[in-house]
């Protein structure tokens, strides 16, 4: 199938807050898109299919708020963020396992211009939660008491410089550090104190807005390195001192374009010394090689098909899975091979569209953006075959949020809904 290309004149985006955190951190976190991170959820003995009407519904809450964020499940209770009724303000929430709400609290304020519904998902770290509001507060919580224990407005103190659609960054939390990235003209990211938010270190600036991807840690040859993406380039940085080791925005583009704000909401992924960048909006994806000292970046391939818009990515024995971008409405689902970057098949999935994908046991779960569809599909890179599919129903705007398996379980938010379903 060839890939329609379309010129993009105004475009939604948000950053659905893809922070992605490596099994090297001696610390028990939590966060978004599974345990390391990536997409990848770690429960076997899952259902294969489904019955037709989907997976046994445990229960459903109506009351999280609007927002795009996931939930995060640590020991036997669920916290996820939201708006508050005023949609002025964006809430915590914590609930049991069985759906009951404990508590909320309002932390910080909603993104005020383009779809303000809350991005930031959790990183939970022992009994502390870090939030990013769209309007660029960094807050811990304690979640045993439901109280703030510190709060750090980033455009009092380090002058955010946002894009169209504010400040999308979900934290990332690793020694005693929480990574935010301000952009503008005094730094292009911060670590701040974990245990009181004072700054241990900044970046130099690079004068582009802030994240609407949110970082990724690494290890390369033994030494720590934040991968992430600003409003024109992908850099990484010292996670000991905060030094921009590298910057590559060679994004394939004309000249003419890339002077432009790049739309890009998707976390890299990372391997032996490898990153793979993919956005929408015809940006395509890439992968970049790091030298042995970890300064330099080099190219080892790129790839026009597997242009990911909002929904991420998950690797699979050596295979990317994902959807594309053919305009805001459409996009097919896509597997391209790690190594070589040959695109493997280009499916459109039938009545729906692109959406997010998260794995586990050897399935893919596809959440379809625009008809809110949740398709279950085997890892398999010669097709797409959707084995089983039903849809949701309750909640509100575009189906964004991007899908979480905890213990057997499957939720699913839609807006201010959160459905749980019994996938084992």
């Amino acid at each position: 199938m060839i890939k329609l290309k379309f010129t993009q004149t105004t475009c939604w985006v948000l950053a659905l807050s893809c922070v992605f955190l490596n099994p090297m951190n001696a610390q028990d976190q939590h966060g978004w898109r599974g345990p390391e991170r990536d997409g990848i959820y770690p429960d076997t003995g899952l259902l294969k299919k489904w019955e037709e009407a989907g997976p046994k519904q445990l229960w459903e809450t109506l009351d999280l708020g609007k927002g795009y964020s996931s939930p995060v499940i640590v020991d036997d209770y669920l916290y996820v963020t939201g708006m508050n009724e005023a949609e002025d303000k964006e809430i915590f929430s914590a609930y049991t396992l069985d759906g009951k709400k404990e508590y909320v609290i309002e932390y910080g304020s909603s993104w005020n211009k383009s779809f303000p519904e809350t991005r930031t998902t959790p990183t939970i770290v022992g009994k502390k939660a870090y939030v990013i509001s769209g309007m660029g507060q960094v807050v811990c919580i304690d979640i045993k008491k439901g109280e703030i224990i510190w709060s750090v407005d980033g455009s009092e103190r380090f002058g955010v410089k946002t894009g169209t659609w504010g400040v999308s960054e979900s934290p990332l939390v690793f020694d005693n550090k929480v990574i935010f990235s301000p952009g503008g003209d005094q730094t292009a990211m911060v670590a701040l104190n974990a245990k009181n938010g004072e700054t241990v270190w900044k970046s130099k600036a690079l004068e582009e807005i802030c994240n609407y991807a949110s970082p990724l840690l690494i290890e390369h040859n033994g030494e720590k390195q934040i991968v992430s993406i600003t409003g024109k380039s992908v850099i990484g940085v010292d996670a000991e001192n905060g030094e921009i080791m590298w910057t590559y925005d060679d994004w394939g583009l004309e000249r003419a374009e890339r002077d432009r704000e790049k739309i890009s909401p998707n976390t890299p992924l990372y391997k032996d010394g490898n990153i793979f960048v993919s956005n929408g909006y015809d940006l395509n994806s890439f992968m970049l090689q790091l030298s042995d000292d970890g300064k330099s970046v080099s190219v080892l391939w790129k790839n026009d098909v597997l242009d990911t818009h909002l929904g991420g990515f998950v690797l699979v024995d050596n295979t990317i899975y994902g959807s594309n971008w053919l305009n805001n409405a459409t996009g097919n689902w896509v597997a391209v091979d790690w190594n070589t970057g040959k695109t493997l098949y280009e499916t459109p999935w039938e009545g729906k569209g692109k959406g997010a994908i998260i794995s586990a046991d050897d399935m893919l779960y596809c959440y379809d953006e625009k008809k809110g569809y949740v398709g279950l599909v085997p890892a398999n890179p010669e097709k797409f075959e959707v084995v089983s599919e039903f849809v949701i129903t309750k909640g509100e705007g575009p189906f964004w949020a991007h899908p979480v398996i905890n213990n057997g379980v499957l939720y699913i938010r839609h807006g201010n809904a959160l459905m749980a379903y019994a996938i084992r």
